[in-house]
């Protein structure tokens, strides 16, 4: 787990660099998934909402959705991951982002929960 970002409950993280958030699953999440085998995710452009589906990754062991942390709209995307889905395992922080997104409102992420907060969340069975 990193400082410097913000968690979801669903297991997404994000980190805030002026107005552009970088998406990802957390390290917990990919743990739970098992083996990565496939990603979808948006296109550039496409608008995505605090709390809405913006994709999904498949594993050996499910399909699950994976939701944003912020509103705003979608600036880039992860292709390395069509062609690799299995670096979500290997490095979910960092070569593993997802989308990187225009942040709508910044206050969003300051509502998501620190990493310590987080680490107690999933400590708590979650």
């Amino acid at each position: 787990m990193t400082n410097d970002l913000r968690y979801t409950k669903d297991h997404e993280w994000v980190r805030l660099t002026d107005r552009t958030g970088r998406i990802g699953i957390t390290d917990h999440a990919q743990q739970q998934l098992g083996d990565v085998v496939f990603v979808e995710l948006p296109k550039v452009g496409d608008a995505v909402t605090s709390g809405g589906r913006f994709g999904t990754v498949e594993s050996v062991k499910a399909v699950s959705e994976l939701f944003s942390p912020v509103t705003g709209k979608v600036t880039a995307v992860n292709d390395e991951l069509q062609k690799k889905p299995e670096s979500v395992n290997a490095d979910p922080y960092g070569s593993a982002w997802m989308i990187e997104v225009q942040v709508k409102d910044p206050a969003e992420v300051s509502a998501l929960m620190s990493a310590e907060e987080y680490d107690a969340f999933v400590k708590s069975g979650h």
